[in-house]
């Protein structure tokens, strides 16, 4: 049994707060939930898959977050608790059917899971979504602990019931990725099963309908903002006249501080777990009982203006700060010595922050950039691309998954990435501002998730570029979850259809189709040739399973591979050209690391000497 559903209330687990936010939601009584994967929110969604197997929970990895959300959204207005997880740049995708659903609202419950990435661990921006709270007018609510993330869904959903609004939980990549113990409830039943009630005045967005719909949508803010005001979320801590507000994983740094500190006399604190609509009478009352205010929030001053605006409507002129030159910054995570240092500074509070440790002995940590994993077919479609590109003037947009690391030397194949999908999209762009040739990369999820469109576009305006799609048959970089094009019964999933790329392409009208098997790196060349010659779109697939993902099914075949250094010349092609992490130093002599070796071959194939064979078995 699946450990999220133990029947023990009581018992305490140690979990990963994605974990508990799992175990929340089947609290709650979470009947359908759908997500399409991303870090930090991905093993909620992998939590959910798994359960699905052993209790009445569906669960689905949509194509897309926007699909995802508007799956979930029609099972809430059939009056069944739903939920929908990505990450903070997937409600960008998901923000168009955001908008309007906010109009909709919903029947049964409906929670909307956005976690946010403060430092940009594995992302592209560090936007703050606390601001599609204000853009929509849905409720947010932010946990500040693993415990309080298990208990806050559970109120998510009731408090997403009592509005018929979407509820938005915002969590950042510290609360979902922080370990600690959680104290289990009693797991509610499911209504897996609900009916939907024809209502086309309130259903049907025409503009006559909208009109009134937002309406709602505004009384409905009124009655958030009264339940914000006396919400147990939202809480204050200590006495004194020195102010402090702050919201998730922040307060737990701002406690810390206090109590180090012993200031719990001096420093008040608010903490807002209901942050929008903001608690404004909370807020003011709170504000009339300090001399000075400092607001302590990851990523954007959100609370900062806000807190602002209540004093200004109260006439109160108090120093209120948050942002700014030695203050916080909109930069990165903070941590509890940024945040304490802050605090002492901004109320002229005695602190001496411990010496620093003297490491000057001590060498500095070798750099570790990210790296494709030994035997990755990227590696190879890209050195291949190199080796068809040579002497030309190719641009190479990019896209979001493993194969963005082929940005990096000696690779080099990466020169423009923004989105998900957006590779097909600006290949037209490059191609048709600039004349020169145009080479892309999209993965296979990525592919179904939002490249497709781009395609039709390259296809329909007849533009001229050159799309490979890295198909490596799986979601491989946030954790292996299943895409459209995954062949389920191999993980003995049935019940699943597989939809093939190749097939895909084709009915979008693209003339020149070639599959490749990455490996094979002279034929993958010569086809590469041939794509870039092609006067129009031209798509490769390049068909070769993710070695860690193959290695898992117990499909890797290949020997691994030594250098005979009798035959070798110390070129290094091996190291300089393909920079494989199987391959190191051992004084000047390179060697293959066998236990990282996948067998691929295509070192052996670029080595001038063939000084690269199969380990010989004895």
């Amino acid at each position: 049994m699946h450990k999220l559903l133990t029947e023990k209330p009581g018992e305490k687990l140690l979990l990963l707060g994605n974990e508990a936010i799992a175990r929340g939601a089947m609290e709650a009584g979470l009947a359908f939930a759908a997500s399409y994967p991303g870090t930090p929110s991905s093993e909620i969604s992998l939590n959910f898959f798994q359960i699905a197997q052993e209790s009445d929970l569906y669960f689905e990895y949509s194509v897309n977050e926007k699909v995802s959300l508007e799956v979930a959204a029609a099972a809430a207005n059939c009056g069944v608790r739903s939920m929908c997880v990505m990450k903070h740049v997937g409600l960008n995708v998901a923000a168009d059917a955001l908008m309007t659903l906010a109009y909709v609202g919903v029947k049964g419950g409906l929670v909307i899971l956005t976690a946010d990435d403060p430092y940009m661990f594995s992302s592209q921006n560090e936007q703050d979504n606390r601001y599609y709270g204000k853009l929509s007018g849905l409720p947010i609510l932010e946990p500040s602990s693993v415990q309080e993330a298990k208990e806050m869904i559970k109120y998510a959903f009731d408090l997403s019931e009592d509005l018929q609004e979407p509820v938005i939980f915002r969590t950042t990549t510290r609360i979902n990725h922080s370990t600690a113990v959680v104290e289990l409830g009693e797991i509610v039943k499911p209504m897996a099963q609900g009916d939907f009630v024809k209502d086309p005045y309130n259903y049907v967005t025409v503009p006559a309908v909208s009109r009134n719909l937002h309406v709602t949508l505004l009384e409905n803010m009124k009655v958030a903002q009264g339940i914000a005001n006396n919400c147990r979320w939202n809480f204050l801590e200590g006495k004194g006249t020195l102010g402090i507000v702050c919201n998730g994983v922040s307060y737990a740094y701002v406690k810390d501080a206090v109590v180090e500190l012993d200031l719990w006399d001096k420093v008040k604190i608010l903490r807002m777990g209901f942050s929008h609509p903001v608690p404004d009478l909370m807020i003011t009352d709170f504000l009339k009982t300090c001399t000075r205010v400092l607001v302590v929030e990851e990523g954007e001053p959100y609370m900062e203006e806000a807190v602002k605006v209540c004093a200004q409507e109260a006439g109160l002129t108090l120093p209120i700060q948050g942002k700014g030159h030695d203050l916080f910054s909109r930069l990165y995570e903070y941590d509890p010595m940024m945040v304490k240092k802050v605090m002492t500074s901004f109320f002229d509070i005695p602190f001496k922050a411990p010496e620093a440790i003297d490491l000057s002995n001590i060498p500095d940590i070798p750099g570790r950039p990210p790296t494709l994993c030994a035997g990755c077919s990227h590696r190879a479609v890209f050195y291949a691309v190199k080796q068809a590109t040579q002497g030309m003037d190719v641009i190479h947009p990019s896209d979001i998954g493993c194969y963005t690391l082929g940005f990096l030397p000696p690779l080099s194949m990466g020169d423009f990435v923004i989105c998900m999908g957006a590779s097909t999209s600006t290949s037209a762009g490059f191609s048709k501002a600039t004349g020169k040739k145009v080479l892309s990369f999209i993965g296979d999820s990525t592919f179904f998730h939002s490249g497709i469109s781009g395609l039709i576009n390259g296809v329909f305006n007849n533009h001229d570029f050159t799309l490979i799609i890295l198909d490596n048959r799986i979601t491989a970089m946030t954790g292996h979850q299943p895409n459209p094009g995954v062949d389920m019964d191999e993980l003995n999933f049935p019940g699943y259809n597989r939809i093939d790329i190749e097939e895909v392409v084709r009915g979008l009208g693209v003339k020149h189709i070639s599959v490749i098997k990455p490996y094979n790196l002279s034929k993958s060349v010569q086809t590469i040739k041939e794509a870039l010659d092609y006067k129009g779109v031209s798509v490769i697939i390049a068909k070769e399973k993710c070695t860690l993902y193959a290695k898992s099914l117990k499909q890797l075949k290949g020997k691994s591979f030594e250098i005979n250094q009798d035959k070798c010349k110390n070129h290094r092609d091996c190291i300089t050209s393909i920079a494989c992490p199987a391959f190191y130093l051992d004084g000047d002599q390179v060697k293959i690391n066998a236990t990282q070796c996948t067998g691929c071959s295509v070192c052996a194939q670029i080595c001038p000497e063939k000084a690269i064979r199969p380990v010989k078995i004895s």
